[in-house]
C-alpha cells in the first residue's frame, strides 16, 4: 500500500512538472472573451466585397480544399466572424484566411445555420472566386499592436503596409 501511494505521489509531481514546463500563450479580451494574443493579423482587399461571405482554404494549385469550417467555427469571441473594415478597403481577418483562401457563397450567418458540416465537395459546388484577393498582408501578431484597428489604419493611410510580409 505505501508504495501505491509513493508512487502516486511521484506521477503526480512528475506530471505537474511537465505541465508546468509548457509555455502559456497570452490572452486578451474581446467583449469578456478570450482572444489568443499571439494570433497572426491579415489584412486584405479583395477584388469585390467578400465580407460577408465564409473563407475555405484551398491547396497552393487552387485544385483541393484543405481546410473548411464546421457551422459552429465561424464565431470569433462569441460573435460571427465577419472581418473588421478598416481604411482604404482592407480588411482585418479574424477566421485564418491566407493567400490560398477563397469565399463561398454562403454567408456566415447562413452557415452558421447549417445542421452539419458540408462536404468538401458541396463547398467546391458553392465557390464564389478562388482567387479573390488584390492584396494580402501577414502583419505580425495581435501582441505586436497596441490598438490593433487604430494602429493598421494609421499605417494603411500612411501607405505603409509595405513593411509587412506581403502575400499576395
Amino acid at each position: 500500500m505505501k508504495q501505491k501511494v509513493t508512487l502516486l505521489v511521484i506521477m503526480s509531481i512528475a506530471l505537474m512538472s511537465i505541465s508546468a514546463c509548457k509555455p502559456k500563450q497570452q490572452v486578451s479580451a474581446v467583449k469578456g472573451k478570450p482572444i489568443l494574443a499571439n494570433a497572426p493579423v491579415i489584412v486584405y482587399k479583395t477584388k469585390a466585397d467578400y465580407s460577408q461571405h465564409v473563407p475555405v482554404t484551398l491547396s497552393s494549385d487552387k485544385m483541393e480544399i484543405v481546410s473548411y469550417p464546421a457551422p459552429g467555427d465561424v464565431y470569433y469571441g462569441g460573435d460571427l466572424a465577419y472581418p473588421v473594415s478598416l481604411e482604404k478597403g482592407y480588411l482585418l481577418d479574424k477566421r485564418g484566411i491566407n493567400e490560398n483562401s477563397a469565399f463561398t457563397k454562403w454567408t456566415y450567418y447562413e452557415y452558421s445555420r447549417l445542421s452539419k458540416t458540408p462536404t468538401p465537395q458541396e463547398i467546391r459546388n458553392m465557390l464564389l472566386d478562388k482567387d479573390p484577393f488584390i492584396e494580402i498582408y501577414h502583419c505580425g501578431t495581435r501582441n505586436d499592436f497596441e490598438n490593433l484597428v487604430e494602429d493598421l489604419n494609421k499605417i494603411i493611410k500612411k501607405d505603409k503596409l509595405d513593411r509587412f510580409k506581403r502575400l499576395k
